[in-house]
């Protein structure tokens, strides 16, 4: 077998290293949603808190095949959407 063959059967992982990564994208997600929910409770939401999650959302989706995890995603990157247009918004009006 050649290098660049054993290269990719690495990276590929098999499926416990797979889901291990998901997890571990799912508990990032869950970090920031956290960070998000102080943040919006003390009213100082972070932009970059707001950014962090939708690239973090947008990760996810690379791995995600089942319809109610992409819909609670979809939920998830809208609200951060919206967030971040309200605190554009306030920004340019100050």
């Amino acid at each position: 077998m050649s290098v660049d063959a054993l290269l990719a059967l690495q990276d590929v992982g098999g499926p416990m290293e797979r889901r291990r990564r998901a997890v571990g994208r799912a508990g990032r997600i869950l970090d920031i949603l956290d960070e998000v929910k102080l943040g919006t409770l003390a009213g100082e939401v972070s932009h970059d808190d707001l950014e962090r999650l939708s690239a973090a959302v947008r990760d996810q989706r690379q791995s995600v095949d089942d319809e109610r995890l992409s819909g609670v995603l979809d939920e998830i990157e809208v609200r951060a959407a919206v967030e971040l247009a309200k605190l554009e918004r306030a920004n340019s009006a100050s």
